[in-house]
């Protein structure tokens, strides 16, 4: 059995039809959603990295400063937060105080992280402010980890350690934040999914995410570049077997299939006003295929307000260049915003008969 309860093979705008009805008629609206970077530095060097082109810099946002901001964010109408970005969100030595601080601006916080350093300590302070973790785990043995992740085997047991406590927390707590892995199905590890499956549910996570790989245009890796997942449909059938009421596998084999055939349903990016991406620098970005790219750059969050920039001259700039010129068919393949757009394209574009529901 498998039940993607979370939606994290399809998408959620369906639950904010307001927000599309005024963006269908034509109104600014704010973005429901957004991807923060606390930290451009990383503790791991993972073979597939999208964003090693940034440099895993040592730049960290400023808890101070950002909760200013944050609290305005609440005030016009985002809704969640996910940290994440070109690093490591807990080398950001601020990071609970900032999640905190986001929960507390009424936006929902989420977290994607390699888990080495969200020690139960951590857990005690965030679990109750969170929606949810998910943890990237790329391999079924500290040898395998060790290789993909760039760093010390070691570190993967430091990772189970820190989940299994984070059950145990999240428990005594009776606090309600998702706990997940997530895993790129890669050569190399497709023999320990099933293992990595076994020991996720058996800690008591609520989901492993098996996802394809996704090459970021900028990236300055290879060697995944052409990788193919069309025989990859046996073992989801296996791993899906793994999921119980408690525990559940998302194979995500829709995702993997439209990275197999390299095309999108939409001529046009329609998603940007739902979402944007924050880097470690405070720099908001259109979209995060195209950091470095100043057509997509809409301003800095610690030198204007985000009202300003969202409503500024830059942003409408960048929407307009993106409405006349930006071809999807050369974006990332399996983007974040690639359901989403899939949605939107067909409420534009929609087919005959739609008034026979």
């Amino acid at each position: 059995m498998s039940n993607d309860e979370f939606r994290i093979d399809s998408h959620k705008l369906l639950f904010h039809p307001q927000r599309v009805a005024n963006w269908m008629n034509g109104e600014n609206i704010y973005p429901l959603y957004m991807e923060l970077s606390p930290a451009g530095a990383c503790n791991h060097r993972c073979r597939f990295c999208g964003l090693d082109f940034a440099g895993y810099k040592p730049v960290f946002m400023d808890g101070e400063k950002l909760g200013v901001r944050l609290d305005e964010m609440g005030k016009l109408g985002v809704k969640s937060i996910m940290y994440a970005g070109e690093g490591e969100p807990f080398l950001n030595k601020k990071m609970t105080d900032i999640i905190l601080r986001t929960k507390n601006a009424g936006i929902d916080v989420a977290l994607t992280t390699n888990g080495v350093l969200m020690t139960p300590e951590i857990s005690e302070k965030i679990l109750k402010a969170m929606s949810w973790i998910k943890v990237s785990l790329n391999a079924g043995t500290p040898e395998t980890y060790a290789k993909i992740h760039g760093t010390d085997s070691a570190d993967f047991e430091k990772v189970m350690k820190n989940l299994e406590a984070a059950v145990a927390i999240r428990k005594k707590l009776n606090a309600n934040c998702a706990l997940g892995a997530q895993i790129l199905l890669l050569p190399e590890n497709s023999g320990e999914i099933e293992t990595l499956a076994v020991r996720c549910r058996d800690i008591g996570l609520d989901y492993l995410v098996v996802k394809p790989y996704s090459h970021h245009p900028q990236s300055e890796g290879q060697e995944y570049a052409d990788i193919v997942y069309e025989d990859y449909t046996e073992l989801a059938a296996k791993v899906n077997s793994y999921s119980t009421e408690y525990f559940n596998v998302v194979f995500r084999l829709d995702s993997m299939k439209s990275w197999d055939e390299k095309k999108h349903t939409y001529n046009r990016c329609h998603a940007l006003p739902f979402w944007s991406y924050v880097d470690s620098y405070g720099n908001i970005w259109g979209c995060s295929v195209y950091l470095q790219d100043e057509r997509f750059l809409y301003g800095n969050v610690f030198e204007q307000s985000f009202e300003d920039i969202w409503t500024g001259e830059k942003r409408a700039e960048s929407m307009k260049w993106c409405a006349d010129n930006l071809d999807p068919h050369n974006c990332r393949v399996n983007c974040r915003m690639d359901k989403i757009n899939t949605y939107l394209w067909e409420l534009v574009n929609p087919k005959a008969h739609v008034n026979f529901i």
